[in-house]
């Protein structure tokens, strides 16, 4: 039996022939991230377990993101933790406020991660850089200080739910809808501990930022990763940014999966995710006008320039509905920079958004947007759990950027063929 993408990646960093579901392996690790929540774990663990070094200073990446720029004393001195490990073993991969960004966007961007590469990250939406052909998957704080200091970890090889993709998005549907549209027919169990593996003749029409946002929510579906083919995009996207070689990996012919689900692109319509599990989906036919509070519209799923890009458009010339807040967060520095010049910013602050520097914040209930009780809010982040925002009485509405921006102009829940 042959192997699917993941297994291929897994068995050559852990030096084998072949590896099969369910096998216990040691795999070499290309690259080990933190952010300023759960590295200072990360080094509590390194210290106590009396480790003295780290496996390669340029294969470890911290990103001060969550709640950032410190929010309060606590934050300040998880950052301090963090900026003086990196100092200690001379990482140079240290992203501070002013040079940070979204850890998911950031990596990427800055040719971080390439295809074939085995990468994990002390945060659960790791999976994103799956976007590239990379195993990429989340993993504990304990996990994270052995891999700094040994650059290896332990992985069970996962079984594989191949994802077919068919036809071409319809407009204003998105990568956000697509992955909203499965987690709401397999359910949030419904890859656990499995590889999503995407594949089939619509992936050729999604962009990278299409394939970023699907990878980031596998874990949303219980997946351990996501991943997409290498193709032509993936080439053109890695070209400028990484210099170091990479390998391509494709699944074989007879590569075994549990199971299949088939997605035609253009049948979708804009989805949401109603609280409080991402599986709770409905077209935005079927949901539309409940009332909102607030809007966010950023995260490490929807901050990137083509997301801003439709929500600029959507907000050119409107102005935010009376009573509502929409707070819009470019997912990087470049990004940021990207929006100035094109004048998207200037978009924002006339429609009466507040416009944030990069950071998680508002996405889990940590600054910058955080819910009151019995407040709604319409977000293009990942997770609408209870109390995921703010007080544990108030509502998360998962959406696409055009949804979002829609709504921020309505004042309730709607589509963007609203305006």
């Amino acid at each position: 039996m042959g192997m699917t993408m993941t297994q291929k990646i897994l068995a050559a960093h852990a030096g084998l022939g072949s590896v099969r579901a369910g096998d216990l392996i040691e795999a070499k690790l290309d690259l080990v991230l933190g952010n300023d929540v759960t590295t200072p774990v990360a080094v509590g663990v390194f210290d106590e377990a009396g480790f003295e070094s780290v496996f390669d200073p340029e294969k470890i990446v911290i990103v001060l993101d969550h709640y950032t720029p410190c929010k309060d004393i606590k934050s300040a001195e998880l950052c301090k933790i963090s900026r003086n490990f990196a100092k200690r073993f001379g990482i140079t991969h240290l992203y501070d406020v002013g040079q940070a960004g979204i850890e998911h966007a950031l990596l990427p961007e800055k040719g971080l991660v390439a295809p074939g590469e085995c990468v994990i990250g002390a945060d659960s939406h790791t999976c994103t850089y799956g976007a590239l052909g990379a195993f990429s998957t989340g993993v504990g704080s304990t996990d994270m200080a052995a891999g700094m200091a040994v650059g290896e970890n332990w992985f069970k090889v996962p079984a594989a739910v191949r994802v077919t993709l068919n036809g071409t998005l319809s407009p204003f549907v998105s990568g956000k809808d697509v992955i909203l549209h499965l987690i709401g027919e397999i359910g949030v169990d419904g890859a656990l501990y499995r590889s999503l593996e995407f594949t089939g003749e619509g992936v050729a029409s999604l962009s990278m930022d299409d394939r970023f946002t699907i990878s980031n929510m596998a874990i949303e579906a219980g997946a351990k990763n996501g991943i997409f083919p290498v193709d032509e995009k993936t080439r053109e996207y890695v070209k400028d940014k990484v210099q170091r070689p990479w390998t391509a990996y494709e699944a074989d012919a007879d590569a075994e999966y549990e199971r299949e689900v088939v997605i035609d692109l253009g049948a979708l319509r804009p989805t949401v995710a109603l609280p409080h599990l991402p599986e709770n989906t409905k077209t935005i036919d079927e949901a539309k006008g409940m009332p909102i509070d607030q809007v966010v519209i950023g995260s490490c799923t929807n901050g990137r320039i083509s997301d801003l890009r439709i929500a600029a458009s959507l907000l050119k010339g409107r102005k935010v509905a009376q009573g509502v807040r929409c707070i819009v967060i470019p997912a990087t520095q470049a990004v940021s920079m990207q929006c100035l010049q094109e004048g998207l910013t200037e978009i924002f602050l006339a429609a009466g958004c507040a416009v944030s520097t990069p950071t998680c914040g508002p996405c889990l209930g940590g600054h910058m947007g955080c819910l009151a009780a019995g407040e709604r809010a319409v977000a293009t982040t990942n997770r609408n759990f209870v109390g995921r925002m703010g007080a544990t009485s108030s509502e998360i509405i998962l959406a696409s950027p055009a949804v979002a921006a829609a709504s921020a102009v309505l004042g309730r829940l709607a589509s963007p063929e609203e305006l």
